[in-house]
């Protein structure tokens, strides 16, 4: 019995080493996977870094998906993953504004890059102030007196932006230039939730202030479409006026209007290709195979790709600074203004507040500039990143705000304690205003048999969503959305140098473009982020302004999982178009279309300052 136990545990010990030896060996062999791949990503991004030289030919501008200021997926990780993975790059994607310049720029004083091609059939647009910027890079290009060419089977209004810089535009015969103009449309809600019982407890203040008309109405009211219908038409025109001076033609030429651009293409017979030649929309009528064939005879043949002498700008390697400390810091506030932690496509208010202050801190830094790319949000978070910022210009370190698309609302509240602001003309800005909103279900539980009772020892403490709002809750908040809107009146005045009456006479919810801030004293210059730059160097008496870019680098887990997020949201939505009848493929889009309000309300007091309609430009 003896030696049949000793058996036993003998065979337990050695299954025991044997399991140990397997788990040991697995768990190394993942570990050293891990260092390989760790070292295999360091070495692919210490080669992209680089600087190699390119072959001499075209630097091709094959932007995919839309043009940000600052992008949810690192860019760094998007181009490891198209060069390691095999990632396709035709992907719907975000490129960072500032990316994209930068390899401009630099293509402009490179030997080997003899020109560039817009090949933007893939690409989705972007705010006009970055199509602006972007512009501006190619113009300084051609003065450079390199040429641009631009082809495309057809171009959407951002695409024939760009393309218009371009020396020659050539177009499909079977294309078209889609010029239409610009439009908001936004989801109203009132029957919906009046059919689901839920009740929409709304507190603002401000005329203007739409953002809360969605729970309030079911289409937009007469002073909101007064307002809106300025601002829209004025980036219309913006645009007419920059592309028909692009193409040396009259803006009644270049869009007629719906009337004459119909009795135009009757006369050729509904060929929109021929409408666009004989418009001088384009300068000439190619096929991919003939456009490229003319490229060739410019840039010369490739043998290794079959095509034409060209890089990708995903390819392109721009030179990094070798300053190991900047003088001015470069934070940049993009997205909805949310309380906590940044997040993909949301500024989170404790990050950027926390980057300005480690800005302030730094005795190398002695300006800051604060890009400004929002719809505003969350007060709360917003007043967090004022403070800050507010600290910053106590410190005796000068800052310049730089605004983008948009910075209203929130995006302005922050913008505040700034020195200087510079706007393009067609930043959307202002909508000074603040809202609250509280939804409660009582009556859709009381629908279904659903009850909610209790005791409280005050009926400030008696709040849920499953009962109604008391009366003596809903007068508290309107009273500190009232306060929160004379202290943001005050914090305008007080940064322009405005009584509070003059600003609240501009403020009410009111959206301005960049052009009209000017006028109104909201900002004080007109021009891009160069300027501001520029303005930030003169302030802090900067002779060589080098820059210092404030970003939360991603870890690699992170990236990847913001990856995958990305691709899915690309491979989604065109998967389920396949099986959805087209209406309601349409609501989808409109839905996305919309900045995300309801994802965005995470203030402790319920109070916004947001614009809603500030995004939904298209």
């Amino acid at each position: 019995m003896r030696t049949l136990w000793r058996i036993i545990a003998g065979l337990f010990r050695w299954s025991w080493r044997v399991l140990n030896f397997i788990r040991e060996f697995i768990l190394n062999a993942f570990l050293i996977v891990l260092i390989l791949a760790g070292v295999g990503i360091w070495l692919q991004l210490s080669a992209s870094n680089s600087n190699e030289p390119v072959q001499q030919g075209a630097l091709k501008i094959d932007l995919s998906g839309m043009l940000v200021d600052k992008p949810s997926v690192s860019n760094r990780w998007s181009r490891l993953s198209r060069q390691l993975l095999g990632t396709n790059s035709d992907r719907l994607q975000e490129n960072a504004l500032f990316d994209v310049v930068d390899a401009i720029r630099q293509a402009k004083g490179d030997k080997n890059i003899t020109g560039i091609v817009l090949d933007l059939r893939d690409f989705a647009g972007g705010d006009q102030p970055s199509l602006q910027y972007v512009g501006k890079a190619l113009r300084e290009f051609r003065d450079a007196g390199k040429p641009i060419f631009a082809m495309g089977d057809s171009y959407s209004q951002p695409q024939y932006y760009l393309a218009s810089f371009a020396n020659k535009i050539y177009l499909s015969p079977q294309g078209t230039v889609d010029l239409h103009g610009f439009a908001t449309n936004g989801l109203y809600y009132k029957s919906l939730l009046d059919k689901l019982k839920v009740s929409s407890h709304v507190f603002r203040v401000g005329t203007y202030k739409s953002a809360v008309e969605p729970f309030l109405r079911d289409d937009m009211s007469p002073a909101a479409r007064d307002a809106d219908s300025r601002w829209v038409g004025q980036l219309w025109q913006n645009y007419l006026n920059t592309v028909s001076a692009n193409r040396q033609i009259t803006p009644e030429q270049l869009f007629p209007g719906a009337t004459a651009m119909i009795s135009g293409l009757q006369a050729v017979g509904g060929d929109t290709a021929k409408y666009a030649l004989e418009n001088k929309l384009v300068d000439a009528l190619h096929t991919r195979a003939a456009a490229d064939q003319q490229l060739v005879k410019v840039f010369g043949w490739d043998k290794a790709n079959s095509d034409y002498r060209s890089v990708s700008i995903y390819d392109y390697t721009v030179k990094q600074p070798t300053a190991q400390h900047g003088n001015i810091a470069v934070i940049l506030a993009s997205g909805a203004i949310m309380d906590g932690e940044e997040s993909a496509g949301n500024v989170g208010g404790d990050t950027t507040a926390a980057q300005i202050r480690d800005a302030r801190l730094d005795r190398n830094i002695k300006a800051i500039v604060l890009r400004v790319n929002s719809p505003g949000g969350s007060v709360t978070a917003s007043e967090a990143i004022r403070e800050e910022l507010a600290a910053a210009h106590d410190a005796g370190k000068p800052v310049v705000v730089s605004m983008g698309g948009m910075a209203a609302s929130g995006g302005y509240w922050i913008s505040t304690p700034a020195d200087y602001i510079v706007a393009a003309p067609s930043t959307l800005t202002g909508s000074i205003g603040i809202f609250g909103v509280i939804n409660t279900v009582e009556n859709s539980l009381d629908a279904v048999g659903v009850h909610t009772d209790g005791v409280a020892t005050s009926p400030l403490a008696d709040v849920a969503t499953t009962k109604a709002l008391p009366t003596e809750v809903q007068q508290l908040m309107q009273l500190t959305i009232g306060n929160g809107y004379r202290n943001f009146v005050g914090l305008v005045a007080a940064s322009r140098h405005k009584t509070p009456e003059q600003i609240d006479a501009i403020a009410q919810g009111h959206v301005w473009t960049g052009s009209d801030a000017k006028a109104n004293g909201l900002v004080d210059a007109l021009g891009d982020f160069d300027d501001a730059v520029a303005k930030a160097a003169a302030l802090a008496k900067i002779s060589q302004p080098e820059l210092s870019w404030y970003q939360e680098e991603p870890g690699m887990f992170d990236m990847l999982l913001n990856q995958m997020n990305a691709s899915a949201q690309a491979v989604l939505p065109a998967a389920l178009k396949v099986w959805l009848p087209a209406p309601v493929v349409d609501v989808m889009r409109d839905m996305q279309a919309q900045p995300g309000l309801m994802n965005n309300l995470n203030d402790p007091q319920n109070r916004y300052a947001f614009c809603l309609t500030c995004g939904t430009v298209r």
